[in-house]
């Protein structure tokens, strides 16, 4: 027996380093496979990472939302106080159009008898 053991360190070395080998090589030869074999479903993944590295446009925010709804409770809180006017004022009691048209938007309010009320009445 005149041939050097191997020292248990080296064989730790030599295990690890061949471990590690493996993991690269079977990493490699996946992610090959899946670009060549599999093209189409990474087209997504890469429109993604293209387009985080594009800085962003400047494109216009819509309007908001909330801001367009208080706009739009604004002016039906405003028509209808015009209405509740129309509907209290004195002066409308002779006008005959002006009672017919807050007849109509009594029965059956929508745009038209509403804004005929305000056209007719004062």
């Amino acid at each position: 027996m005149s041939a050097r053991p191997f020292s248990l360190l080296k064989l730790c070395l030599a295990i690890a380093a061949g471990l590690w080998l493996g993991f690269i090589a079977i990493a490699l030869t996946t992610w090959l496979a899946s670009r060549y074999l599999f093209p189409q479903s990474l087209a997504p993944v890469a429109q993604a990472v293209e387009q985080l590295g594009k800085p962003a446009a400047a494109v216009p925010e819509p309007p908001n939302r909330m801001f367009e709804q208080y706009q739009q409770n604004l002016q039906k809180q405003e028509q209808q106080q015009a209405l509740d006017q129309a509907r209290n004022n004195a002066r409308n009691l002779s006008n005959p159009k002006c009672q017919f048209w807050l007849q109509q938007d009594q029965n059956a309010p929508n745009e038209k008898s509403r804004a005929n009320v305000l056209q007719f009445c004062d």
